[in-house]
């Protein structure tokens, strides 16, 4: 069946491609490209030199840096290929609504929200790195994922009867998914605003194990990268209330997460997935502290953003698991 095959590379993809993003993005070529869909007014990037003398005359204050703008390129190549399959599971979905294991409102939501993803990738370059446009273009893409996981898990998967795990395991595992996105925000919220280094020792900061913070700065929505709520600098105050914000979410998340999937060892058919669980879960901690203790080397920063990545497979294949097909 074409719509199952293609559920499980467009998974794939997009998990590459959460990964790519996160390597534009950590690389500090998000804006590699000054203008969208297109690179300098074309669709790859200007190699010759009467087409880079052409692209700094119309885009003069964006001078050609070749090795970020082809980082951007491929980011956006492999989001349109991705976007094409989203289309063409729509389409499989409605053509086979009778045969498909999920409901094809399932891939049109899929559909909606790839349309805004792109949407949100435009805004990021022409709104210069808006923090909370990047922060939520991160969520979108995690969401993607996430949605693609439980489309492919539905047909390559296989679920349990709901009356092998008591009520409270169930809706553990259905708020873990809250828990962890909102982790996911703080993480983004912390590399968009470039707070991950806001202090680098561990478990304390600045020496103390409660710095000096601004809050009100910190998590002003509606500002520009780099500015505070009154259009000054941002402080180090505020920066470092991001970061130490994400560690207090991810150590939530490890007690949660963790308390979690120890207590998943207890059912037979949900054993693996327990275990995977809790080596993502941990890897992903070493990484965070990792990235912190060694000023934050590109290859560990882009590896905890894949880790991320991983915690919402192994959450939301878990969810899928105790879900009992709809037919």
């Amino acid at each position: 069946m074409i719509f199952k095959r293609l559920s499980l590379i467009a998974m794939l993809t997009a998990l590459c491609l959460v990964s790519l993003g996160a390597y534009v993005r950590l690389s500090d070529a998000g804006l590699g490209c000054p203008d969208w869909p297109g690179c300098y007014g074309a669709l790859t990037v200007p190699q010759s030199v009467d087409a880079i003398a052409q692209a700094q005359t119309v885009y003069p204050h964006a001078p050609v840096e070749a090795g970020k703008a082809w980082k951007e390129m491929a980011h956006r190549y492999v989001a349109a290929v991705l976007g094409l399959m989203v289309l063409a599971l729509f389409i499989l979905g409605w053509k086979n609504k009778s045969s498909i294991r999920t409901s094809p409102w399932v891939t049109t939501g899929l559909a909606g929200l790839i349309v805004f993803q792109a949407l949100l990738g435009m805004w990021t370059v022409t709104l210069l790195l808006k923090p909370v446009v990047v922060s939520a273009h991160l969520l979108g893409g995690m969401s993607t994922l996430a949605i693609l996981v439980w489309i492919a898990h539905r047909h390559w998967g296989t679920q349990i009867g709901r009356h092998l795990i008591p009520a409270s395991y169930y809706w553990l595992i259905r708020v873990a998914l809250l828990v962890l996105f909102a982790q996911i925000f703080l993480g983004g919220w912390t590399s968009t605003n470039y707070a991950a280094l806001a202090c680098t020792d561990f478990p304390t900061c600045h020496g103390q194990w409660l710095p000096a913070m601004d809050f009100k700065d910190a998590f002003h929505l509606h500002r520009e990268l780099g500015e505070s709520a009154d259009g000054g600098n941002l402080t180090l105050a505020s920066l470092t209330a991001i970061q130490w914000t994400h560690r207090i979410g991810a150590v939530i998340t490890l007690i949660y997460l963790g308390f979690m999937a120890v207590n998943g060892l207890k059912y037979g058919q949900l054993k693996t997935l327990s275990i995977a669980l809790l080596c993502v879960l941990l890897a992903q901690i070493s990484l965070g502290i990792a990235n912190l203790l060694l000023h934050l080397p590109l290859v560990l920063a882009v590896g905890h953003n894949f880790g991320a990545a991983l915690l919402v497979v192994m959450v939301v294949l878990l969810n899928s698991k105790i879900t009992a097909q709809s037919r």
